[in-house]
């Protein structure tokens, strides 16, 4: 049986225009990069003066350069000037990134020190990814940003979009199954368990560009397997969701939110002894 020529054409043209596009892989390398200069607790490279890290940095505006034009997602950007504008709000992203890391090492019990927490927190990483992703976002870079935030989600299990807005001091603790939607808005000083979803009532592609997914106010912990829906769902300030609730309303500020589940124990006169 032959395969149809006029399909293979054209899978050869599709190949032709994609040959020179950068690799997924090629651009999480180049956050880990810019990561690892912020946090040299994770790489074994030494600068010897200044001078290096601020050509690292030069380095790393060169090569974001280079994948904004390779990904040729943006016919008309001017890719320099983003990737100048870019570095330029390094100083302020490593200064978010510090809260992340202080709200991780002292709302976690197990973390012993910053040092652990960069180097081994899923909920770290993910943030880190985010706060990039966002910050390429806001200077209306496309595709790159959801490139970054979906790989944080392969590796880490929590899955943020480049577009959620996130104040300082998030603290994200295990973190796997954890879902933030686009719209999202998350105070400062909030704490996250696994798998919650912060997500929206309707995936009509018709509410593209509307505020799907909810508001949540500082100081707010929610628990494991908490799902919170909805554009015009507000969690008040310093409120407390337990596990596994599901909440479509607002609640006000100082609100203990929590699931009663109907459980039985029966005793078994036929279990062995």
């Amino acid at each position: 049986m032959e395969i149809n020529k006029e399909f293979i054409q054209t899978l050869f043209k599709r190949q032709q225009r994609s040959q020179a596009l950068p690799s997924n892989q090629s651009i999480a390398d180049w956050a880990f990069h810019l990561i690892g200069l912020l946090f040299p607790e994770l790489t074994d490279k030494i600068y010897n003066s200044p001078e290096e890290i601020e050509a690292e940095f030069l380095q790393l505006q060169k090569d974001l350069n280079h994948l904004l034009n390779a990904t040729q997602a943006c016919k008309n950007c001017n890719n320099d000037v983003i990737a100048k504008q870019f570095i330029s709000r390094v100083s302020a992203l490593y200064d978010t990134l510090k809260t992340d890391i202080s709200a991780l090492t002292s709302g976690d019990p197990a973390a012993n020190n910053e040092f652990e927490v960069i180097r081994t927190y899923p909920g770290f990483w993910a943030i880190a990814f985010y706060r990039i992703a966002h910050e390429l976002l806001l200077l209306n870079t496309p595709l790159i940003p959801r490139i970054l935030t979906e790989y944080a989600h392969s590796k880490t299990g929590i899955d943020i979009h480049p577009g959620a807005q996130i104040g300082e001091y998030l603290c994200i603790d295990h973190g796997t199954g954890i879902v933030i939607g686009e719209t999202a808005i998350i105070g400062n000083h909030v704490k996250l368990y696994q798998g919650v979803t912060l997500g929206a009532l309707s995936v009509s592609k018709s509410l593209a560009g509307v505020k799907r997914h909810p508001t949540v106010e500082d100081g707010v912990v929610i628990y494991s397997n908490a799902t919170i829906l909805g554009g015009e769902t507000v969690i008040g300030a310093n409120s407390i969701i337990g596990g596994n609730v599901w909440l479509t309303k607002s609640v006000p500020a100082n609100s203990t939110v929590y699931h009663t589940p109907s459980i039985r124990v029966i005793e078994n006169s036929n279990f062995p002894s």
